[in-house]
This record gives C-alpha cells, sequence and structure tokens, in this order.
C-alpha cells in the first residue's frame, strides 16, 4: 500500500488550529499570533531553518515533578538564562520538537506535555542576531524565531546533563528564575504555568 505524504496545507493546519485557540484564550496577545499565523500561512517551509525572514521552533517550558522548580538553561551562543527548545527541522508537530529538544538538551527522561486549554503555554517571535566566524565571514543571518511554548512535565529523574549547545543548567525556584533573568518572555512563562499549574 502507498501512502500519500500530507500535503502543505495539511501539515500547517494542526499549528494554525493551535493558534486560533492560543488566541481565543489570551486575546490581548492577538498580535503576535497574526505574525506567527501570517509566517505560516504564507511559507510552505515554515518548519524548516532555511525559511525567511523566520521559521518556527518548539520550546518546553520544564517544571519538575512536584511542579515546585522550573529548568533553566544558559544558551551558550545567546548567553543568556532560557528554556529548552530549538528547530522544528521539518516536523509539523511543535509539541513534540519541544519534547525532543528538552530531552535532547537535559538527558531527562519521562518527559510529558501537560496539555492545558490551550495547550500552547505561550508564543513569541523574536529576532536571532547574525553570527560571524573570526575572520569575520557571515555565518548565519538574522532572522526569528516564532517560537511556540509548551509546557512540559518531568518524570522522577531529575538529574540535568547538558550538551554542547549550554553552559549551564539549573532547576529553579520562582525566585531564582527572577534573580537569574528580566527576560520579558521567560518572566511570562513563568507567570502563566503558575497560573496552569495552580488550576485544579
Amino acid at each position: 500500500m502507498t501512502s500519500i505524504a500530507p500535503t502543505a496545507e495539511a501539515r500547517r493546519s494542526p499549528v494554525l488550529t493551535l493558534l486560533d485557540k492560543y488566541e481565543a484564550a489570551w486575546p490581548a496577545e492577538a498580535a503576535v499570533v497574526q505574525q506567527i499565523r501570517t509566517l505560516v500561512l504564507d511559507h510552505a517551509d515554515c518548519f524548516d531553518r532555511t525559511c525567511r525572514p523566520g521559521h518556527l521552533t518548539g520550546s518546553a517550558w520544564v517544571v519538575s515533578a512536584d511542579a515546585a522548580r522550573h529548568l533553566l538553561l544558559h544558551h551558550r551562543k545567546l548567553d543568556k538564562w532560557l528554556q529548552p527548545g530549538g528547530h522544528a527541522d521539518g516536523d509539523p508537530d511543535l509539541a513534540a520538537v519541544a519534547l525532543r529538544e528538552a530531552a535532547e538538551e537535559t538527558n531527562l527522561a519521562g518527559l510529558e506535555v501537560l496539555r492545558g486549554k490551550p495547550t500552547l503555554l505561550d508564543v513569541d517571535v523574536h529576532l536571532i542576531p547574525a553570527r560571524y566566524d573570526a575572520a569575520g565571514e557571515l555565518l548565519e543571518d538574522a532572522h526569528e524565531h516564532h517560537d511556540l511554548r509548551f509546557l512540559i512535565r518531568a518524570g522522577g529523574n531529575e538529574t540535568l546533563v547538558g550538551n554542547e549547545e549550554s553552559n549551564a543548567l539549573r532547576w529553579c525556584t520562582p525566585t531564582e528564575v527572577r534573580a537569574l533573568t528580566n527576560e520579558p518572555s521567560v518572566l511570562r512563562l513563568l507567570d502563566k504555568s503558575a497560573d496552569r499549574l495552580a488550576v485544579k
């Protein structure tokens, strides 16, 4: 039996549904949702890192099994404390992308997406600066990451083992998160996760 690859429209449809449900829950964020929606509608290759002016990425806001601590990593290239996440590399399932990136960047097993209403915890569009080698040659042009963010819970083993993308990994209380970073999008994740986890 021959399998038929999904059309570009069918591959993008689940992301558009996620965005519609997110916008209904967070109408004040309609502008950034529309920015991401436009990228998805205008670019069939939005899941590929070569897509310009930007592309979709998936991020994981990881909480400990008891939901008391939050995972931050110190990103080597960006020199910031951030949540795990990365490129879709062609995968239209952004929740799976977030899970994969979190597992690769932390070596945590047993991660699970905590699906609420909406499934997305947050969305963000941010500029990734151009990168140059030591001789000043351009390695990668500046571009945007259109980031879909999911709330993810760790399993029982919370021992962290990083990879080459980060300088450090740390479990943090909310107070420690605020001491490490003043990045608005990270603090937004912290606040939204607290609201989501407080709902019984």
